[in-house]
């Protein structure tokens, strides 16, 4: 007669749900890691990986099987903040406001997310290619594509140029604004409406700026 512990056991001596219970346990300690990890590079963009599994409260061993590499875990930490960034700009139901008015919102929250998120740019450089940095930031670069389309359609944004091209100067602006404050060109406090006035000026068509 079998014991009631043979009855659980499978072939291979694995119990029922113990491959949902370690997947479970692998996303568990992946997304402590990642949490971890954002507050280690805010505040220091050089911090050690092994510094990282400590604040995470895992062991070296279970961070490298989960991010062999500094690149591999920035790269997911980039992704948790692009999300993190996707959800807040989605907070404020841009689809319903005029277009001009959700762009100048888009702006000002793009520029005070890519703030709080800066130290990521630092942590990242000549780790994470500049176009792999771009393609993070592409679900909330569809955001900026959606409303400036919809402008052109309004009359509100120039349609002599690519959509692609507005797009690409939005993120570029907003990028170099962050190297701009970084360097002490530009005081952060007055960099929203420095971006605003700049970006309206070169987007708008001439009847609507």
């Amino acid at each position: 007669m079998s014991t009631p512990h043979e009855k659980v056991r499978r072939p291979g001596g694995r119990t029922p749900g113990g491959e949902p219970r370690r997947r479970a346990d692998a996303e568990r300690s992946i997304a402590s890691i990642v949490a971890a990890a954002l507050e280690c590079f805010r505040k220091d963009p050089n911090v050690s990986l092994s510094a990282v599994a400590g604040a995470a409260g895992v062991s070296r061993v279970t961070l490298y099987a989960h991010f062999p590499s500094r690149e591999n875990l920035l790269d997911a930490v980039l992704e948790h903040s692009v999300e993190q960034a996707d959800a807040a700009l989605g907070a404020h139901v841009l689809d319903e406001r005029p277009a001009d008015e959700a762009f100048s919102l888009l702006v000002r929250s793009g520029w005070r997310i890519l703030e709080q998120h800066a130290f990521l740019l630092a942590a990242s450089e000549g780790v994470i290619a500049p176009a792999r940095r771009r393609r993070h930031h592409e679900k909330v670069l569809a955001r900026v594509e959606r409303v400036l389309l919809r402008g052109q359609e309004e009359g509100v944004f120039r349609t002599d140029l690519p959509l692609s091209w507005l797009v690409t100067t939005f993120y570029s602006l907003l990028h170099a604004a962050a190297a701009e404050a970084d360097a002490r060109h530009l005081k952060v406090k007055d960099v929203p409406d420095i971006l605003d006035s700049t970006l309206s000026s070169m987007l708008r068509t001439p009847a609507s700026s």
